[in-house]
């Protein structure tokens, strides 16, 4: 099949990069059990049900050391190498922890479930502050909230515990959780200004740009609606090297604390977001001109990587309409050398090299009837806006290799994120031939993930780099639809909780096909539903992955699900704890939201404080109460 090979941005900047190997291994340890052949059985039952299967990625996976065999999509495990991991053993997911620990994470916990509580959080803060004082208020949440879910001040004070937990099998993504504390007016003002390009501003009554890339003083304080997700305004180019400086530190951080660690960053944080809403609607845009063309082919209503476009048929249509352009030899070079076809990666390609095709980057204006094009509105001060992005997302990677951390790309809002997606992407390509050293986040609960995942997983097969995701269900759920119903366009969510579900292990499936076939591919699984977890480890026991091979690894919050948590990594599975850190009176705005999250969670998670009861209780029954962790 022919597909056109492209420079990446990064690669035309001039990445030079050297690399590093970092190898670590893990040990399978007390809570791993082997199952029976009739257990393996019963869960093989089980799980067909929710495995999704693509028969275009039947084939079966090469012979070689830790390969699998040839059930499920793709292999069959001798049950002797199944790993289980039991969740209800109180005592083996708090080993870890002493009886205050415990204490603690019972009262957080209820306090988080009280409505009045969390809804005035910032009040009742505020009202502490001035009772005991800064001094007296930081040694209280130290006790409390921030003790329960921030490890420290600084990369030094968080040591202690990332040493604990990873001597109990749990590594570490550091989070730098300091946010901006200012009022929703001056979030909204700074959005604004940052929102809107001059071409926007000197153009009134001629801009054609889409109503959900636009700037809307109504959203235009991001946190809104926003639970467990740091949120970054822009000032000036000067902050955005600010941010990086912080991002560079913590990933020196990573680097000194844990052998094998993550350091999470967000895109928002480096450069304008007027060039992320502009990038993200070519990128839909073009994505949406091709689905039409496919349907003008007889080809709708196809997953996005199974529609095809005959080329001739494609140039003829264009032309009718009005294009200039040769795409046809752009596609080909020679026509003999030609499929006579393309996909949707083959023609998201020609985005990497725009500013030789601009007159082949036109879309249908339905409402004026004629061809427009995609990047007239770029300047060169957008240009060099996108560049610096480029350039610190480029400083970050270096650095990563260099300490042997992996980069966490967290997901943003739904108009953003294309452009996001696209710029990691590009980090992918270079910094990923390796290893996997950069991971971008999937959010389920969005209607398009499953076409990103495949899409994403097709093109690091074709250019031989290593796909690395993590899987998310979303942060940012009740904002996005108020959006959409408010300014008018279709909800970008999945309608439901069942449905998100469903996305999520669909998604899942495909990629842990991917590891089985290539084992050239990495997913992060970020989920504090049980289920899930219980869902990834029956499918890697039909697969025949190995926890050692590091190529699945499992993800929760800090100071939330630890009954999950520590078992998987006690049984020698990769997990790892979102660690947030930064100054007390600098992390308030992450533990109100926090607070707003875990009300949710905490009232529906029963089995977790049933779990730390039962432990307290066992330990006074049999005289540990003032059990203390030993490593």
């Amino acid at each position: 099949m022919f597909y056109v090979k492209t420079v990446p941005t990064l690669t035309r900047a001039g990445a030079d990069i050297s690399f590093k190997r970092v190898l670590c291994s893990r040990r399978l340890r007390s809570t791993v059990t082997s199952t029976s052949a009739t257990q393996r059985e019963q869960q093989d039952d089980s799980s067909r049900g929710t495995a999704e299967h693509d028969s275009a990625r039947s084939e079966s996976p090469g012979s070689g050391p830790g390969q699998p065999g040839t059930g499920g999509r793709c292999g069959t495990t001798n049950a002797a190498n199944e790993i289980t991991v039991d969740f209800d053993q109180s005592q083996e997911a708090y080993k870890s922890k002493d009886s205050l620990e415990l204490l603690r994470s019972l009262v957080v916990f209820k306090l988080c479930s009280y409505d009045f509580l969390v809804d005035k959080n910032k009040e009742i803060m505020d009202l502490g502050n001035k009772i005991l004082g800064q001094r007296g208020f930081n040694q209280f949440m130290k006790m409390t909230f921030y003790g329960q879910f921030v490890a420290g001040e600084d990369h030094r004070a968080i040591k202690p515990l990332i040493q604990k937990n990873q001597a109990f099998g749990v590594g570490s993504v550091l989070d730098y959780s300091v946010e901006e504390d200012i009022s929703q007016e001056e979030a909204v003002q700074k959005e604004m200004d940052s929102s809107i390009s001059a071409a926007e501003k000197e153009s009134i009554g001629k801009d054609h740009s889409e109503k959900k890339f636009k700037a809307h003083k109504r959203f235009g304080d991001r946190r809104g609606g926003v639970t467990g997700a740091r949120t970054y305004f822009y000032a000036d180019e000067a902050k955005c090297d600010q941010h990086m400086d912080t991002f560079i530190k913590c990933i020196k951080a990573s680097g000194g604390s844990t052998m094998d660690g993550f350091s999470a960053i967000k895109m928002t944080a480096l450069g304008r977001p007027q060039f992320l809403l502009q990038f993200s609607e070519v990128l839909v845009k073009w994505r949406r001109f091709f689905t039409f063309l496919a349907s003008q082919q007889g080809k709708d209503g196809m997953e996005a990587l199974g529609q095809r476009l005959e080329l001739k048929q494609m140039q003829e249509f264009l032309t009718k309409l009005g294009a200039k352009g040769d795409f046809y030899g752009w596609f080909t070079g020679r026509e003999e050398e030609s499929s006579g076809t393309i996909d949707m990666l083959d023609w998201n390609s020609l985005i990497d090299d725009r500013t030789k095709i601009s007159d082949l980057l036109v879309v249908p204006n339905v409402e004026l009837g004629e061809l427009e094009p995609l990047l007239g509105e770029f300047t060169i001060e957008e240009e060099k806006q996108m560049k610096r992005m480029l350039q610190r997302m480029d400083v970050l990677a270096k650095h990563a290799l260099e300490n042997g951390v992996r980069l966490m790309v967290d997901a943003e809002q739904t108009y953003l994120q294309p452009a996001i997606s696209r710029l990691t992407l590009e980090m992918q390509r270079i910094y990923n031939k390796d290893k996997p050293v950069i991971f971008n986040t999937y959010q389920c609960y969005l209607k398009e993930a499953y076409d990103n995942v495949t899409m994403d997983v097709e093109l690091s097969r074709r250019e031989g780099w290593h796909f690395a995701a993590k899987l998310v269900r979303g942060a940012y759920m009740y904002q996005e639809r108020e959006r959409a119903e408010e300014i008018g366009y279709e909800d970008p969510i999945n309608p439901d909780y069942e449905s998100t579900n469903r996305m999520y292990h669909r998604c899942l499936d495909y990629v842990l096909d991917e590891i089985a076939l290539k084992r050239n591919a990495n997913v992060m699984v970020a989920s504090h539903n049980e289920d899930t977890v219980k869902h990834t480890l029956r499918r890697m026991n039909e697969l025949g992955l190995l926890p050692r091979e590091n190529k699945v690894y499992f993800g929760q919050l800090l100071g939330m699900c630890d009954q999950i948590s520590f078992p998987l990594g006690q049984a020698g599975f990769p997990v790892y704890k979102y660690v947030p850190y930064g100054p007390v009176n600098e992390v308030m705005p992450y533990l109100s939201r926090r607070a707003q999250e875990n009300r949710g969670f905490m009232k529906g998670a029963q089995k977790e404080r049933e779990l730390l009861w039962k432990e307290l209780k066992r330990r006074l029954a049999s005289g540990e109460l003032l059990y203390r962790p030993m490593y």
